[in-house]
Parts: structure tokens; sequence; C-alpha cells
């Protein structure tokens, strides 16, 4: 599946434009009213996100928590909180753009990551999750995934922590890129490119804020402050996808309605048949679509979320709000695609497919409430970006700059450097973002998400559920996955169609396999570890 760049054509022949706004005569300067509500509900959004930072910044300096509250909010998240954090980390931009951009255009067969993704949530939630939080605990207390790696080994070795760390950081600057390049869709499209003071407004500057406010809100409150504005962006999400489709099926009843382009014909718009039939074209969009369900074995961001859970009873309410949710957001997100399809017709072309949430936002809601609902693509890049920006701040500070460079770092030192990190990947992020290169969210999104899914999924599957698990083949896993999955992806990808996670996930575990029964086998006291946190379910 792919999604455009970051560059949309602004120009559009009179006609349309008039079109596009006729339901509320909207040109001129009711138009430039209009524009200042929709600016008006993205401010007022935004100082309600910085609000939560600086809330829980301020509620930071009367606590002792040090980095185990920073980094994992003390293990204290209640049960909703956790799973729309989990959640809507999770769903960035793409839920809201990339997947019904290429519904709208190229139909039912698109819907197969969806399915993927909704049976990997499921199994993460049910599988993984309660075992996690619980052996996380057992195993010293680790907060993050490197850390849960080592001390399920018993290990003093950093190598395993290093690994982790370095893939972090190239994989978070890749995901972090796609949601800056989200928002400088949404505001160069909706906005336009502007002179405002001898500054000019467009993709590049409107990243630069979101990557500034970003940083601001985790860099101030933390965890928590990351998964509670989480828990208000999954709840803004869910509400916008559920209510466009609706009103837009309701408009669509009107006798006099009639599509804003001619629908473009295709006769397997609705199969699930890509290509009508099952041919290795469909077969790899299947495969593929089931691949992305790989990702959440070893997503970090999405994985320490199950480990904040407060008890075993948020756990199990966690997991059927996570479970729900998500099914929700990726039914809602398919159906807009299907609804942009019948009332747009063929009015977006190819390079502006993820462009249709917009479009009909745009023109179906008065300018306040679409400017609400156009925030939910603001909350799903922001509610990714921090997610993905605290993760792997804490892998550094936690993993590498304590026990590699300051082990007698105290926990405001390493609080301080982890922010650091937070602020070096987030301009690196933008540099990716800005780069005229930049191939898209989509692109970007799949890119990274692989290389999580390759590297961290058998490990932590293999960890959680078999004894003889070892912590070289914990690194061999690690190692393999990743590299695998990056060589497909450059070499292999487009010549197979088939997703790079796949293989990469294979060899991984493979890899993982041989090289622990290759190895002595675990120590008595790791086997004990293992044992007692199964006894524990």
């Amino acid at each position: 599946m792919e999604c455009a760049g970051r560059k949309v054509d602004q120009t559009e022949p009179a006609e349309k434009l008039a079109a596009l706004w006729s339901a509320g005569g909207k040109d001129g300067e009711e138009k430039m009213g209009d524009n200042f509500l929709e600016v008006l509900a993205f401010v007022c959004y935004l100082v309600i996100v910085l609000g939560v930072g600086v809330y829980f910044f301020m509620k930071g300096r009367t606590t002792k928590g040090g980095d185990k509250e920073y980094f994992l909010g003390g293990r204290n998240m209640n049960g909703w909180v956790a799973a729309l954090s989990a959640g809507a980390s999770d769903m960035s931009a793409w839920v809201l753009m990339g997947l019904p951009g290429s519904i709208y255009l190229l139909g039912m067969g698109q819907v197969w990551i969806s399915v993927g993704l909704l049976v990997g949530t499921i199994c993460a939630w049910l599988f993984v999750a309660p075992k996690l939080r619980r052996y996380s605990i057992i195993a010293g207390d680790a907060i993050t995934i490197p850390q849960f790696l080592t001390k399920r080994f018993q290990s003093k070795s950093p190598v395993l922590q290093i690994i982790c760390a370095a893939v972090f950081v190239v994989a978070y600057c890749i995901y972090a890129a796609s949601s800056l390049v989200a928002c400088g869709d949404l505001f160069t499209t909706v906005f336009g490119v502007k002179e405002v003071g001898g500054v000019t407004l467009d993709a590049t500057f409107y990243m630069i804020c979101a990557a500034v406010i970003i940083l601001l809100y985790t860099f101030l409150g933390g965890f928590n402050a990351v998964c509670w504005t989480d828990f208000f962006q999954g709840m803004l999400m869910l509400c916008a996808l559920m209510a466009t489709p609706l009103i837009v099926n309701l408009a669509m009843q009107a006798p006099d309605f009639a599509p804003l382009a001619e629908v473009a014909e295709n006769p397997n718009y609705y199969n699930l048949l890509s290509s009508g039939k099952m041919d290795w074209k469909s077969l790899s969009d299947i495969l593929s679509g089931f691949g992305w369900g790989l990702g959440y074995f070893g997503m970090p961001h999405i994985l320490v979320r199950y480990m904040s859970v407060r008890s075993d009873k948020e756990m199990k309410k966690s997991r059927i709000i996570g479970i729900t949710w998500t099914a929700l957001i990726l039914t809602m997100a398919s159906v807009v695609g299907l609804t942009g399809h019948q009332f747009l017709g063929a009015y977006l072309p190819e390079g502006s497919k993820q462009l249709v949430f917009i479009t009909i936002v745009r023109n179906v809601f008065p300018a306040l409430i679409a400017g609400i609902m156009l925030s939910a693509i603001l909350a799903a890049s922001m509610s990714t970006a921090d997610s993905q920006l605290l993760a792997s701040s804490s892998a550094f500070a936690s993993d590498v700059y304590k026990p590699v460079f300051r082990k007698n770092a105290s926990d405001k030192e390493m609080l301080w450097a982890g922010r650091i990190v937070v602020a070096i990947i987030s301009v690196i992020a933008l540099l990716i973002a800005m780069s005229p290169n930049c191939k898209g969210i989509m692109a970007l999104v799949e890119c990274a998400w692989g290389a999580f899914g390759a590297a961290f999924g058998p490990a932590i599957l293999l960890s959680l559920y078999w004894k003889r698990f070892t912590y070289k083949g914990a690194v061999a896993g690690i190692v393999v996955g990743f590299s695998v999955d990056a060589l497909w992806y450059v070499f292999l990808s487009s010549p197979t169609g088939l997703y790079e996670i796949i293989p990469g996930f294979i060899a991984s575990f493979i890899a993982a396999v041989v090289i622990s029964k290759m190895d002595k086998e675990p120590s008595k006291e790791i086997e004990e570890m293992f044992d007692k946190a199964a006894q524990e379910e």
C-alpha cells in the first residue's frame, strides 16, 4: 500500500473549488472566516495538549518517582488510559490519511492491512500484554523493553541493550518523521501556503511547529503526560471516524445529491482480491496485510503501555477497551475510504488520495466542527510521535547512558539525558520529513513498523513462552531480524510485493531458536524466574 509524498498540489480548477465549497457558500470573506474558525479549533486543541504537559511537569516536581515515574508512569496507569494510549500511539496519521486514501482509490483489496492489524492487536492483548506486565516486574522491575530482555536473562552485559537502543534510534527517527509529514500535509492542505510578516507558512514551517509542540509536552511531562494526551487523542480520533461516514451517508440520501466528480469505473473495486483473482498480486497483498499484525509483538512504544498497567484487574479492562477501540478505528477508517469513493467520485487524483478524509470533513461539517474533526489527524500524528520519542529516550537513558557511560548517574541526570535524546531525535526526524526524497507517510510508517516487528517480535514471544531461550539467542534474533528486514526492503520488496516484516520475522525467529539451542542451557535462577512468572497467571 502506498501513500503520496508530502508535496500537495494546492491549485484546483475554479469550478471544482466552487463545487467543493458550494454546500456552505464558502468562498471569499466567508471562507476566510471559516479558516479562522478552523484555526481556533486547532489552537484550542494545542493549548489543551500543552496544558497536560505542564500539569504533569508541575506534579512531577513534588514527587520523587525518578526514571520509573518519567518513563513508565510509576506502573500506575488505569485500564482506560493504558488501552487508549496503546491504541493512539499505534494508530498514527496513516489511519486517517493513508488507509482511507488507498481504499478510496484502489478499493476493498486494501483492507487486508486492517484485518492483519486487528488480528495482531487481539493476539498482543491476549497473549503478550498480561504476561509481559507480570514478567517485567519479576525481572528486576524492568521499565524498558531492552532492560526487560537483559534482566530476563540476568545478564550484566550491556551488548543487548546497546543494540536495542541503536535500533530504537534509527527506526524511531523514521517513524516520528511520518507524523511530522502528516502535520505538514494537514496544515498545508487546510490553510495553504501563505506569507505572513515575511515568514512563509508552508509545509516546512508547519512541521517545525508540530515538532516543537510534541517536544515540549514530552519533555515536560514524561510518560504520564504522553499517556493522558494519548487518551484524549484516542477519543477524538474515534469520534471523528465514527461521525464522518454517518453524516456523509445522510448527505448522500438527499434527492439532489451528486458526487463531486464522476465515479471512476473499477470492476474489482469491491473485490477483496486486489487483482480480481487469486494470483500472486492478490496473495502478496493478503500476506502483507497479515504481516502488519506481526508488528505488535515487537513495537516498544506499545509494549511499554502493557507494562504500565497498575494491576491484573485493570489489565482485563484494558484488553477489552483496547481491542474494541482498535476494531472500531480500523473499521471506520475503511468505511471512510468507501464512503469517499461514492461522495467524491474521482475528484481526488492519485497524488492527493490521502486527502480524502480532509476533503469530506471540510465539505460536510461547519467550519468550527470541521476544525475539531481535523484535529483528529493532528492527534493521531502527535500521539504516535510523543510515544516514540519517549520510548527512544528511555532506551538511551536507562539502557546505554547509565550502564555504559555513567554507572553512578542520579535520577535527575538520567531524566536530563533522556530529554536531550528526545530533542536530538526530534531534530533528525524533522530533517527526514523535510527531505525532498521523503516518500510520504505510509512509506515511512511501513519501514519503521517492519524493522521493529522483525527485530523484537520473536525475541519478546520467545522470552515470554520458551524457558530454553538464551541471551545470545535474543541478540542473534534481534540483529538477524533487523538486517533481513532492511535488506529485503532495499532489494526484494518491490520485485516480490511482499512486506519485508514477514521474511525478517521468520529469519529472526529461526536465528533466535538455533543460537539458543547451540548455547548452554539457562541457569537454575533464570528458569525459576520463568516458572514464577508462569505460575502467577
